[in-house]
């Protein structure tokens, strides 16, 4: 396995780690987002972005997206960037941030910065290979992404039932 597919590796298991703590710790024990009507389009943003990773660490945990395939991982990485940006924007119209948000913020949008130019490399060296999802394996690696994914996808299930609730009460 070359050495930015590894470094790929551990930068999502990076993302997932902070980004958990950052909503355990901020959204929920600080902040208490999901019980907060006018955060209901954070929250929104949240469940999308979380199902996005939850998705990405799957994907990467165990497969090699070779040829074509490599588009697909690009256009979902493409995504989660956008939905982190618009969350920016929206979090910071509706709520001041505590300091420790916004360095974990800041650590978040620095590590992904460094998986799209490691998935960048990556794609270099899968995209002229014939289109196919190969299975690998990145060992302990592969086991935390798919532990990470897992979390995610059920905080996003979360999330959007938070969003929903929200969506039926009026702001006080």
């Amino acid at each position: 396995m070359p050495a930015y597919e590894s470094l790929l590796i551990t930068l999502l298991v990076l993302q997932g780690i902070v980004g958990g703590a950052d909503t355990l710790i901020n959204h929920e024990l600080l902040e208490h987002l999901p019980a907060r009507v006018e955060a209901r389009g954070e929250i929104g943003l949240h469940a999308l972005r979380e199902a996005l990773y939850g998705i990405l660490f799957a994907a990467t945990a165990w497969y090699a997206w070779h040829g074509a395939w490599g588009y697909a991982i690009a256009a979902l990485l493409a995504v989660e960037i956008l939905v982190d940006a618009v969350d920016e924007f929206v979090e910071n119209r509706i709520r001041v941030l505590p300091q420790n948000e916004r360095m974990m913020h800041f650590l978040m949008i620095m590590n992904l910065g460094l998986i799209a130019a490691a998935l960048g490399l990556v794609l270099l060296d899968w995209a002229p290979r014939p289109t196919a999802l190969q299975p690998t394996s990145h060992g302990l690696g592969s086991w935390v992404l798919s532990l990470l994914s897992i979390a995610a996808l059920c905080w996003a299930v979360r999330d959007a039932a938070a969003w929903w609730r929200l969506g039926r009460l009026r702001p006080a």
